[in-house]
């Protein structure tokens, strides 16, 4: 017993093996920014930025005609075409540096932009193409130039970029931006809408609903059916008395569908959420610009 201890007591300690040291992570490797849907989604940003730059800056630079006095400058055919590269490039490349695109890229959808209405200059100034034709052939070449910039750039990693949280914020309630931006006109000359146009209201979710094939829901599409109904005699009694009770009845139908559309932005149902948020801030804001126009003008 004791030899036992003895050997037990005295027998060589083999030291444990050191741990490997941690393998760093392999770099992130470069990938295609969601495929063609992914670029087909890139290229439909670009053309919704630049709208909203057009539709943003061009009241500013009517405001700078006038009080400048070089309205007639800006209303030469070339001179209007720069200016509309100039706030559609504004507004696209604002968007790109939010997305995380590198400089080098917004610098190439820039020159999209402007390089199709100056390849034109020449054949307008010969006499060749009239200011029309000027606006419209540089439309029709910026769209290739922009697909061209897009195919080379889709195999870019964006940068990391950190945003301030109100600007991801904002970001995320593009819908109600944008109906803020598409009623800009009627802010600075408000009116009252046709009575026809309130069948837009109703019209617009069952087209929705009938290509998303969400109508097919328990009581989903007789309520959609009856929505069609209310607006349909709304805007048939507009129609019929005319005057200041037609402005009342288009104001006020405008402005009961905007609680359709919270209904619709809290349930999720038939349109998607960011469709009905767009439709409750611009019905609200139509409605309100409407009751504006006939308090103050008498509409």
């Amino acid at each position: 017993m004791e030899e036992t201890q003895m050997y037990a007591n005295t027998a060589p300690v083999v030291p444990l093996p050191e741990p490997l040291p941690a393998t760093p992570p392999a770099p992130p490797v470069p990938t295609a920014t969601g495929g063609g849907r992914g670029w087909l989604w890139h290229l439909g940003e670009m053309a919704v930025a630049m709208f909203v730059g057009m539709l943003l800056l061009g009241p500013l630079w009517d405001a700078a005609g006038t009080v400048l006095g070089i309205g007639a400058t800006l209303g030469r055919p070339e001179v209007a075409a720069l200016v509309m590269a100039t706030n559609m490039t504004i507004g696209m490349t604002v968007w790109m540096r939010y997305r995380g695109h590198h400089w080098p890229a917004c610098v190439e959808m820039a020159a999209a932009m402007y390089v199709p209405f100056l390849l034109l200059f020449v054949p307008f100034w010969t006499g060749l193409l009239d200011g029309d034709a000027l606006m419209r052939g540089g439309h029709l070449l910026m769209v290739p130039a922009m697909v061209l910039v897009a195919l080379r750039h889709q195999h870019h990693t964006p940068t990391a970029v950190r945003h301030h949280p109100a600007v991801v914020a904002l970001a995320r309630r593009w819908p109600a931006g944008l109906a803020l931006l598409v009623t800009v006109d009627m802010w600075v000359d408000p009116g009252v809408l046709n009575p026809w146009t309130m069948l837009v209201l109703p019209g617009g979710y069952l087209l929705i609903g009938l290509a998303r094939r969400t109508l097919r829901g328990p009581g989903v599409l007789a309520t959609q059916l009856a929505g069609l109904a209310v607006w349909v005699a709304l805007t048939l009694a507009a129609v019929a008395v005319g005057g200041r009770t037609a402005a009342w009845l288009v104001a006020l139908g405008w402005l009961a569908h905007a609680g359709w559309d919270v209904i619709h932005h809290r349930t999720g149902r038939v349109v998607p959420r960011g469709y009905a948020e767009f439709c409750g801030v611009l019905d609200v804001v139509l409605a309100g610009v409407m009751i504006l126009a006939i308090l103050t003008t008498g509409a």
